[in-house]
């Protein structure tokens, strides 16, 4: 017996019936919430997939070259991937193979708390976990006071530099905890701009993630004269999962920056 699934771009999935039990998961974020649900049904990764740090699963290499024979040979019932994270000529692989991947899309915090809600519920049938439900508490509400209490730019890469521009998960999330994106009303999602511009945006506050470029204490804030800088974990900027709890609490403290020379 099986049952049919549609994902968030409308792909119609074949799953057994019932609970799946073997799940591959080429999602950084979502490796950590499937982990934290159900660990025993998770049967692969990739090697970006840190968390939990005692995850003991096979490695599959990267979200944008995953070998797909290992991921075939690990005989998952499916398989989740992300629109933005994921390459489309890897999912059509996969499924041209037999194997059937969900593809979620996520460019905002509603999009995210829907995507894992119909993940969870409607596709993998666990029920919705009890740590969805405090985040969905948290972050369900509408976006956070206005004005905003600070307004920062999120460099995500540098040597180019590139930025958190409009239509992110990042973005709204900052904004539901009352920052302003220096860059958010910026056409391109991940825009690449001149250090100047940054430093000269009139940011309160310029945060440095350490992923997917690894800012440092010694990489990064030496390059910013004019605006003070703030090193954060990227795992609570960028992951949809258990981590947003835990992103509420720094991003609360983000913008209270204290009176002295930038960084």
């Amino acid at each position: 017996m099986t049952r049919t699934v549609t994902d968030d771009l409308g792909h119609e999935v074949v799953l057994p019936e019932g609970p799946v039990g073997r799940v591959v998961s080429l999602v950084p974020s979502l490796t950590e919430a499937l982990a934290q649900t159900r660990r025993a049904a998770l049967v692969g990764a990739t090697d970006w997939c840190t968390h939990p740090g005692d995850l003991d699963v096979p490695r599959v290499r990267g979200t944008k070259n995953p070998d797909l024979a290992a991921v075939r040979a690990l005989r998952p019932d499916l398989v989740v991937c992300v629109q933005e994270e994921n390459r489309e000529l890897d999912v059509q692989r996969l499924r041209g193979a037999g194997v059937p991947v969900w593809v979620g899309v996520v460019e905002s915090v509603d999009d995210a708390l829907g995507a894992m809600g119909r993940l969870f519920a409607q596709v993998l049938g666990w029920g919705e976990p009890g740590w969805l439900r405090e985040v969905r508490r948290v972050w369900g509400g509408p976006p956070g006071p206005t004005p905003p209490r600070a307004t920062v730019a999120v460099p995500v890469w540098r040597d180019p530099w590139m930025v958190v521009g409009g239509r992110t998960f990042t973005g709204d999330l900052l904004s539901r905890a009352g920052l302003a994106n220096a860059f958010g009303t910026h056409p391109e999602r991940y825009p690449h701009v001149a250090l100047e511009q940054i430093d000269g945006a009139g940011a309160d506050l310029v945060v440095l993630p350490d992923e997917p470029y690894v800012f440092t204490g010694d990489d990064g804030p030496e390059a910013f004269s004019r605006t003070p800088t703030r090193l954060v974990s990227g795992r609570l900027l960028t992951w949809y999962g258990p981590s947003m709890a835990e992103a509420w609490t720094v991003l609360a403290q983000l913008g209270r920056v204290p009176d002295g020379s930038p960084g």
